[in-house]
């Protein structure tokens, strides 16, 4: 039921058409697992148009010098906090329309099928929720949703949006280029005037629901997707490089259960010396050939 949607290769490093028998390998792969657990990263929103941050001559810290917020300094300035709201804003409308690609429409369907155990994603693009896949994990939140630092009320991205332009009626600034949070490349003096709303029910600060740099996700969520993956008799790795610590943990611990791992993913990966299979392809041309 997968429909077939036109990848967006401007951000897909080059790699070579999949290879038939490397095709085969993970047929059987896939086929010998009952019970699939699925971690993903930004390699596989990259085809929807979304950049990843370390892939060779397309990431983000190799085209630029740009570099993600830090947690403390998101808590503790004030004016750090009006620069990545006004980098937000502008960024929003076109990081929220991106869609799902046929990589995340087959790992739905894979589900459907009761095929995949569980999936988690290392990405905030809320683009596995958009395609319908349910038994999954958001490891660094979303960043559809914010929520007050002081009274932990949420509120939909999209309705923080409005607030925004409430505020900013003759506030412009035209973005520079896209970054894999939706962030967007501003001046200082671009935003110098942008005006930030504070929580509507305590007056806190806002900030989106996700795990910025710096900061580390909740143990409850690490130990929900430890049990998830007791559970589970494969682990497949699609369109990451897991050099984050916060996803790698997971693998160590399928390596600790001894239970097989398979990485599809464009370049190298921390786990290339302890997995079982190794595939270098587009995660939205390899996927639907597997049955």
């Amino acid at each position: 039921s997968v429909s077939r949607t036109s990848p967006n290769l401007a951000f897909v490093p080059a790699c070579l058409p999949p290879d038939p028998v490397e095709v085969e390998k993970l047929q059987h792969f896939v086929s010998n697992s009952k019970r699939l657990f699925v971690m993903t990263g930004a390699g596989i929103s990259t085809e929807s148009g979304i950049p990843d941050y370390r892939s060779e001559g397309v990431g983000l810290y190799t085209r630029t010098d740009r570099r993600p917020i830090q947690h403390a300094e998101f808590i503790r300035s004030a004016s750090a906090r009006q620069r990545y709201w006004a980098r937000n804003f502008v960024g929003w409308p076109q990081f929220s329309s991106h869609q799902p690609n046929t990589a995340h429409l087959v790992l739905r369907d894979w589900e459907k099928l009761g095929k995949l155990h569980w999936l988690v994603t290392q990405n905030v693009d809320a683009l596995h929720t958009k395609a319908g896949s349910q038994r999954m994990t958001e490891l660094h939140g979303c960043m559809h949703r914010v929520f007050c630092l002081a009274c932990g009320d949420q509120i939909l991205r999209s309705e923080l949006q409005e607030h925004f332009e409430a505020l900013n009626p003759t506030w412009k600034a035209e973005a520079f280029g896209v970054a894999p949070d939706g962030d967007v490349f501003l001046t200082d003096e671009q935003v110098r005037n942008f005006q930030v709303p504070a929580c509507c029910k305590c007056g806190g600060i806002l900030k989106p629901d996700v795990t910025f740099f710096g900061d580390a996700v909740s143990q409850e969520k690490v130990n929900f997707v430890h049990q998830r993956l007791a559970e589970s008799d494969s682990m497949l790795v699609a369109g990451s490089s897991m050099q984050v610590y916060s996803g790698y943990r997971f693998a160590l611990a399928a390596r600790e259960k001894q239970l097989p791992i398979a990485i599809l993913n464009i370049g190298p990966t921390r786990l290339d010396h302890f997995a079982s299979l190794k595939l270098n392809s587009r995660c939205g041309e390899l996927l639907p050939l597997i049955v």
